[in-house]
């Protein structure tokens, strides 16, 4: 059987680069201070997803991403992979999205992109770490979820076999398709880009990426398939009440960089008195126990 696969991506902020422009007044991330990358547990999912192409012919994988316009190369970098489309949510409106303001955008994209059997993401996005936004989305449809994926075995007979990475163990579980799957980092990772795919993609961008006088402009009428979708609140037919920050319950406070440097140093030996002496100490300070 043939599949419609829906991967759910991120474009974050690189955690390794945090600094005190991080954050701006209103409690949001200032994503323009910080080097974005593909989301790593999303990179996870998209592999899952483009072997389930592999398995059933005529399937087609579309990566779902929210965010800037710059975040069309989250897409960019899906079809390099093997992905065959894309959708990118940009809107103001969408703009400083909580987890729930998030999850309801994507649910009524995949809404509008209809028909979808397995909607695949990663467990959790680097700049939120909450794992909250594949649960809410598969809520929000009425789909069933699981969680904690580490690889999609089989489907067939629309059921989905998936073996789960989880606390105490592994398990093997079955779903009913229509079915939203988050991944752990654990599971097999994304393989790299093609060559013949970067070079007839790489002037694929979104409407609002264009300057509107690059060298290559004549290409987007020639190859319509460089013109990647992009929606708006209005589009997705969404309330734009529940939307961004209007529709984020949560709010963030402040934001800091703790950094971690040893006052002093010891050196120990191996002998039964010195490692009771640092037991005895961490004991006393509370740092164990």
């Amino acid at each position: 059987m043939s599949l419609n696969i829906v991967v759910l991506a991120k474009q974050v902020p690189d955690t390794r680069n945090v600094g005190k422009d991080a954050m701006k007044e209103d409690g949001t991330i200032n994503r323009a201070a910080l080097p974005a990358i593909f989301n790593p547990e999303d990179l996870n999912a998209l592999e899952q997803a483009l072997r389930l192409k592999e398995q059933h012919p005529g399937s087609t994988v579309g990566i779902l991403t929210m965010g800037p316009p710059r975040a069309g190369e989250i897409i960019r970098q899906g079809l390099y992979r093997g992905a065959d489309t894309g959708w990118l949510l940009t809107d103001r409106l969408f703009a400083g999205a909580d987890t729930l303001a998030t999850s309801y955008a994507l649910a009524m994209a995949i809404k509008k992109i209809g028909h979808v059997d397995i909607v695949i993401g990663g467990r959790q996005a680097i700049d939120g770490d909450t794992a909250q936004v594949g649960p809410q989305v598969a809520q929000k449809l009425g789909l069933n979820q699981v969680t904690y994926a580490e690889e999609i075995l089989k489907i067939e007979n629309g059921r989905a076999t998936i073996r789960r990475h989880i606390d105490g163990g592994v398990e093997t579980v079955e779903a009913p398709l229509p079915v939203v799957v988050t991944v752990n980092g654990s599971a097999a990772p994304c393989r790299p880009c093609n060559a013949k795919l970067v070079m007839q993609y790489k002037r694929a961008t979104c409407p609002m990426e264009r300057t509107g006088d690059e060298p290559w402009s004549a290409l987007y009428d020639q190859r319509p398939y460089l013109t990647l979708n992009q929606w708006s609140v209005a589009d997705v037919e969404a309330d734009p009440e529940q939307c961004g920050l209007s529709g984020s319950p949560t709010k963030v406070k402040s934001i800091q960089n703790i950094v971690f440097q040893a006052k002093e140093s010891r050196t120990l030996t191996g002998s039964d008195a010195d490692i009771e002496e640092l037991v005895t100490e961490l004991l006393n300070e509370k740092i164990i126990g």
